[in-house]
């Protein structure tokens, strides 16, 4: 009986007809996608309407003559959902689909590529309240707006200063202490050239994982890239690394993380242009060796073609 659906003189379902009228709002709701008629208050000395709602609980999908909201539980539910579930963007509206109207799912309004844009505001917002941000506080600061592991050694947070204790010359203290990291890169996360690269917007450039963009171009910019010439024989990482691949923005990305537990280090991710370069993951790590180490810590590392890599560490 749950399948059933009553429709009107049109063949629609009465829920799934949206009114008319210049007051109707598309909200979004874990339970499906509703029409609400939607009235602002208008006397003197009254918010915005886009503020009207944020206060009710709804976030809309645009500043200025608002159709569609989110309610903060559905953004919450889907956050939840892909990270811990790995529910995608498209997977989650369907189920919204088929929740609002299971026998005509093709009537419900479709708001995917809204919930994307939506879902990363709200994500960023997350994040900024949690680190306790508001508009006029001060800048953040590299990865500011991430966690790094808590257990690893960090100077002034889970460990004592560098002046109470000494981490480097006593043979006891230094492995202790020492913050072991591990390298690598995944060449499945590829990243195709946008068609209106003006249009793209950073809401966290920088303060995250991924290393702030323009400094990273800067730096490539500047910097010229040595060929490795391989010891190993058909050392495909070696041999691919001056690669190129059209329409490819990046062919990958690669950084740093803590070696204990996994846990990849803020503002030491960089993106490639071409394979796995010397170049790219020598700013990777000169990064995650700034993040809450000290000069005189002991910092061992990892890396799947260390032999090849570390021949001009030194240099």
């Amino acid at each position: 009986e749950d399948e059933w659906e009553d429709m009107d003189t049109a063949g629609h379902p009465p829920h799934l007809a949206r009114p008319e009228g210049h007051s109707c709002l598309t909200i979004v709701n874990v339970n499906g996608v509703h029409y609400c008629d939607v009235q602002y208050f208008n006397c003197d000395g009254a918010k915005g309407s886009q503020l009207q709602l944020l206060r009710a609980g709804l976030f809309p999908v645009t500043m200025r003559d608002c159709r569609t909201s989110f309610t903060f539980h559905v953004l919450d539910d889907f956050l939840w959902d892909n990270v811990k579930c790995g529910t995608s963007a498209m997977n989650y509206y369907s189920k919204i689909w088929r929740m609002t109207s299971s026998t005509f799912p093709h009537l419900v309004p479709d708001r995917y590529r809204e919930l994307l844009r939506v879902s990363r505001a709200w994500r960023n917002l997350k994040l900024l309240k949690w680190k306790g941000f508001y508009p006029r506080s001060c800048n953040l600061d590299h990865g500011g707006l991430v966690l790094f592991c808590p257990t690893c050694p960090q100077p002034g947070i889970n460990i004592p200063e560098m002046d109470d204790v000494e981490l480097s010359h006593t043979y006891n203290n230094s492995w202790k202490y020492s913050c072991v990291i591990v390298m690598d890169s995944n060449f499945k996360a590829e990243h195709m050239v946008p068609k209106h690269a003006g249009n793209e917007t950073w809401l966290m450039d920088g303060q995250g994982y991924m290393v702030a963009s323009q400094d990273y171009k800067t730096y490539l910019g500047g910097t010229t890239n040595k060929i490795m010439h391989s010891d190993c024989n058909n050392h495909c990482t070696i041999s691919q690394a001056n690669h190129h691949r059209g329409q490819l923005a990046s062919t990958g990305i690669g950084g740093c993380a803590c070696a204990r537990h996994g846990c990849f280090i803020p503002h030491s991710m960089v993106d490639f242009q071409k394979g796995k370069q010397q170049v790219n993951i020598d700013y990777a790590l000169v990064h995650a060796l700034h993040h809450e180490m000290k000069p005189s810590q002991r910092v061992p590392h990892f890396y799947d073609i260390n032999c090849q890599y570390s021949q001009n560490l030194g240099h």
